[in-house]
């Protein structure tokens, strides 16, 4: 679909997330409705979950992340979600799409660049020369940390779209010697179902590791050196 030019055509990505935003939105929804004293499964869950991500942003940012927290938990659960929707057979996986990837690493990396230099002005570049760095060296770490401030949302998209792309491929390359082989598939069947296993742990683990890299920019930007 095109409107003045422009593709506005609704994906199979587009989709997808909007499934994960309902998906998220429910559970989060149900999990807290009863707010029991003696929390059921869903509720201890979604509390788990909510502690998980206080605990990130307590660890890695401290008292000054709180104001941040929603951001960061928004982020954890989207990813933890795509992730965990992209295992249901016949599904699609949106973070294994780089663009997708990407745009939440950019906003990631704008929204605290934005915080660091609203917080600190000018200050906040004395992010890249690390108090008691010999003048010498100056000039040199200087660019490298500049650079290394730079690839940030390329390495933190990356990271996350190569795990989700390199996994389901793996799955679906095995999982087609089980129908090849017939009878003789049973090996490939069980070394899919570990497989399997191991991307339900991913998925689990690069929404953390999403969060806590999230939280370590945050607190470059609030606290600098």
């Amino acid at each position: 679909m095109e409107v003045g030019g422009v593709d506005v055509s609704f994906t199979n990505s587009a989709l997808w997330m909007v499934l994960v935003i309902a998906g998220a939105t429910l559970f989060l929804t149900l999990g807290m409705q009863r707010r029991a004293m003696v929390p059921g499964r869903l509720q201890s869950m979604a509390e788990m979950t909510y502690e998980l991500v206080s605990g990130v942003v307590r660890d890695n940012v401290g008292s000054a992340g709180r104001p941040y927290f929603p951001f960061i938990f928004t982020i954890f659960i989207f990813v933890l979600f795509s992730n965990l929707f992209g295992l249901i057979p016949y599904s699609f996986t949106v973070t294994s799409h780089i663009i997708v990837t990407f745009a939440l690493a950019a906003m990631v990396w704008i929204g605290v660049t934005v915080i660091g230099i609203a917080k600190h002005g000018l200050h906040f570049f004395s992010l890249f020369l690390p108090k008691g760095i010999p003048i010498a060296l100056a000039p040199l770490l200087v660019v490298i940390e500049l650079i290394s401030y730079l690839v940030r949302p390329v390495t933190l998209s990356m990271r996350l779209f190569a795990n989700m792309m390199a996994g389901h491929t793996l799955i679906k390359v095995i999982a087609g010697f089980v129908v090849a082989l017939g009878l003789f598939g049973v090996v490939p069947l069980v070394v899919t179902s570990a497989i399997y296993g191991l991307e339900l742990l991913v998925a689990v683990l690069q929404a953390y590791v999403f969060a806590i890299l999230t939280s370590l920019y945050l607190n470059d930007a609030l606290n600098l050196h």
